[in-house]
């Protein structure tokens, strides 16, 4: 056992926490910001050290905070203004000037990361004195936000740099699970949750019953602890038992069992190097020791081999212990994060512990009864825990951090038994994790197929089903919302979610949707559901069609935007093209744009920047970029511009005709976006890859003349004479054998592997996720809508 003397002097220790709670309708309530509660905490955490409040301050060299709620992705709203700034602003208040201020990722694991990493680097040498802190105004913002008058303005920017490290959402959210309901942390929840209550065998009144057992003492905890946002003394009834006011929000969640996050809290920790901490004076009464730590990241939600556990949580916590020097059996005091019973369980089946173990399993009284203070409940968590183990010189606690789906879990165990720094094999161990096997996925699921989880979110609009199925003929897994007809009424599987013993391992049928893949009770529903023949006598509204003898000509006619596409449009161009491979009498086709400015200017980015939602056929851009089974020519004739989804239109036809005033370009860079509709994989098996590569990155433009020379176009006409050079190439197909030509473009697609395209642009799903979650893929489009050069942040 180590002694304080004889500690190196970097040896990094907790010396000061704080706290505070801000209630909505008390009548201490200040209607602070993020910024303001956060301070105050941080104030409270340098008057516990017990050293002189203005030696602290000046000492501080490094402030790092949690993200609040309002900057945790590019898509949310502050609607009552933020700091640009928060690590600055939270200096500025207490007139600190620390040489390093840093903004943590997004996630509940962040403000036990934030200990573990700067303890990594007090003990490195690297920072002797930090300040970590905190806070959410959810619950004042959201009051505000309802009223015109009186609101406070939290807007504020500061001087200083910031270490902003971004949201980290890679990996946590994806284009799939929100097409499919899952943008909701319940529902995404609730499908482990019923995963592993199915593993259990557990009926659905057994587990509910359980679920209000594990929790019923949080909410006594809770209902003490003087910090809570709202307590409330309920009992396994209260929990269990579902009302209008207990009602349900995602199966088998109701609303008491959900994480609270309208909430007014902010928590901060000071940590100091030992040599520090003599040298302010801080009394060793204070010194609280980081024994043990550890951080550990889980494989994605669907690439999981069992959704009903995520053992990389017991393992962290196994790997803190063995650094720590202790076993379970010695920890006093645990908070184990929990947003949802899940979280808690997960942890307790990978430990062996027990529901009922008698050691608490929350300091604070947890996330639905404490409140859930966004990225910074933890914060609170490590409060708590450094008071519980100087009551208890002896003892240990253990603090688990959650953050994602059970994506990330950091650990710290900390004691007031003295002992040197001792580094976890957390980098190690991930190395394995990540090696081990995935699931094979589904994109475009089609048969029958089983109930792997499910959950039924309940919203305004009614019940809706959501399942993880996989498929019978491979074992494939995706993900699929419960079908409804034309008028809304849902599938009767819906009422299998709802109403039978045990919707998991149900049979139903699959089918791939435009916006999301459709689960429906049988193949007959399914097929009762699909849409009418296409048709192309019908008046479309974005989209000119003519017939003439064999030849189709597709127009669209969106010049007013340099006809780009956007939903509908797409739509149409979809069904059109459906109904030219499905007519016998129609031989080639022509896609061309009206006007004589554009082709095609690619996506609508005014009508993107709406943030209304854009859903693209199953068939790709334009209905086109990803069909599979383009087996009859279509010839696109080029007039003026084709950028970025337009010239991916181009390049997935057969054949390319421009005229002298062709500008072709892939110029998503340029917008913060990437050509994933084909543009990356087919422009560099038509051109030279060195200049595809070039085109790619740069975003340049090229004339129809280095078109010509590159071999990207066929044709060259006169300006203005595109179309009327695509029909006389039309009419030369046209006057060959149609069952020799579809017979060959067959062949050569299969000579030519162009599978391998469409593989590509589904193995892509994860990066083109990880753009949806940055600044600069919000920035290009904001800016671009706005007519201002973009401001690139670089993440």
């Amino acid at each position: 056992m180590s002694t304080v003397t004889s500690l190196d002097p970097r040896t990094p220790i907790l010396v000061g926490v704080g706290q505070i709670t801000d209630r909505l309708g008390q009548p201490d309530y200040a209607a602070m910001s993020a910024a303001d509660l956060a301070a105050d905490a941080a104030r409270r955490a340098i008057a516990d050290s017990g050293a002189p409040t203005a030696d602290i301050v000046g000492a501080i060299d490094t402030i790092a905070t949690t993200r609040q709620f309002d900057n945790s992705s590019p898509s949310t709203h502050a609607p009552l203004g933020r700091s640009s700034k928060f690590p600055r602003s939270v200096a500025v208040r207490l007139g600190a000037h620390p040489r390093r201020a840093v903004l943590e990722v997004a996630g509940g694991q962040s403000p036990q990361h934030l200990v573990n990493e700067f303890a990594a680097t007090i003990a490195s040498g690297h920072a002797e004195v930090v300040l970590l802190a905190g806070a959410e105004a959810m619950s004042t913002i959201r009051h505000f936000a309802e009223r015109p008058d009186g609101r406070p303005d939290f807007a504020e920017d500061p001087e200083g740099e910031v270490e902003d490290r971004g949201y980290g959402l890679r990996g946590l959210v994806s284009r799939e699970q929100i097409a499919h309901g899952l943008a909701t942390m319940p529902a995404q929840y609730a499908l482990l949750e019923n995963a592993r209550r199915a593993h259990r065998g557990d009926t659905r009144a057994h587990y509910l019953r359980a679920m209000a057992e594990l929790f019923a003492p949080f909410a006594a905890i809770a209902d003490a602890n003087p910090f809570s946002t709202a307590p409330a003394p309920y009992c396994v009834d209260d929990l269990a038992t579902v009302t209008d006011r207990n009602r349900l929000i995602a199966d088998p969640y109701p609303r008491l069992m959900v994480a609270r996050d309208q909430v007014n809290q902010g928590a901060a920790v000071l940590m100091t190097s030992v040599g520090a901490a003599q040298r302010l004076r801080v009394p060793t009464s204070a010194w609280v020791f980081l024994r043990g730590q550890a951080d550990l990241r889980e494989p994605n939600l669907l690439d999981r081999p069992d959704l009903a556990t995520a053992p990389s949580a017991a393992t962290a916590i196994e790997l803190a212990l063995e650094a720590a020097g202790v076993a379970l059996d010695d920890v006093g005091y645990f908070d184990l994060y929990s947003c949802f019973p899940i979280a808690v369980f997960n942890v307790l089946d990978g430990l062996g512990l027990a529901p009922d173990d008698p050691r608490p399993l929350t300091l604070t009284g947890g996330l639905p009864f404490f409140g859930g203070a966004g990225n910074n409940y933890s914060m609170h968590a490590i409060v708590e825990a450094v008071h519980r183990v100087r009551a208890d010189q002896r003892g240990y606690a253990l603090v688990g951090a959650n953050g994602g789906v059970l994506s990330k879990y950091s650990v710290g165990i900390y004691s007031c038994q003295p002992g040197s720094y001792v580094a976890d094999d957390s980098i190690g161990m991930q190395r394995e994790i990540d090696a081990a096997p995935t699931v094979a996925r589904s994109a475009h699921p089609h048969g029958w197929a089983s109930i792997e989880s499910y959950t039924v979110t309940y919203g305004k609009t009614g019940p809706t089903g959501i399942v993880v199925g996989r498929l019978e003929d491979d074992g494939r897994r995706f993900l699929a919302g419960v079908a409804a007809d034309p008028d809304g009424t849902p599938d009767p599987l819906l009422e299998v979610l709802t109403c039978s013993d045990e919707p998991t391992g149900s049979r139903f049928y699959v089918t791939p949707g435009p916006s999301r893949n459709e689960a429906s009770i049988s193949r007959r529903a399914a097929t009762r559901r699909r849409p009418p023949r296409p048709a192309l006598d019908r008046p479309f509204e974005h989209v000119i069609v003519e017939r003439d003898g064999h030849l189709l000509t597709i127009t669209i006619n969106r010049p007013e935007v340099r006809n780009a596409l956007h939903p509908p449009a797409h739509r149409e161009l979809d069904e059109i093209l459906d109904a030219y491979l499905a007519d016998p009498n129609l031989w080639v086709a022509v896609i061309t744009g009206a006007g004589d400015t554009a082709f095609c200017a690619g996506n609508d980015l005014s009508y993107s920047a709406t943030g209304k939602p854009i859903v693209l056929p199953l068939n790709g851009f334009g209905g086109i970029t990803a069909r599979r089974d383009l087996t009859k020519p279509v010839i696109a004739a080029v007039n003026g511009y084709a950028m970025g989804g337009g010239l991916e239109i181009a390049l997935a036809c057969h054949l390319l005709v421009v005229d002298t005033t062709a500008t072709l370009a892939l110029s998503e860079v340029n917008v913060g976006l990437v050509a994933a509709a084909g543009g990356l994989f087919r422009l560099p098996r038509a051109i030279p890859p060195t200049i595809a590569t070039e085109l790619i990155v740069t975003g340049r433009r090229i004339d129809a003349e280095e078109a010509r020379r590159l071999g990207l176009a066929n044709r060259v006409a006169p300006a203005g004479q595109a179309l009327a050079v695509a029909r006389e190439l039309a009419a030369e197909i046209i006057s060959s054998s149609p069952t020799s030509v579809r017979l060959s473009l067959t062949m050569m697609q299969k000579a030519q592997d162009a599978t391998a395209v469409f593989a590509a642009m589904d193995d892509c799903q994860p990066e083109l996720d990880e753009l949806m979650t940055t600044d600069d893929a919000s920035e290009g489009v904001t800016a671009f809508a706005a007519k201002r050069p973009p401001e690139w942040r670089n993440r």
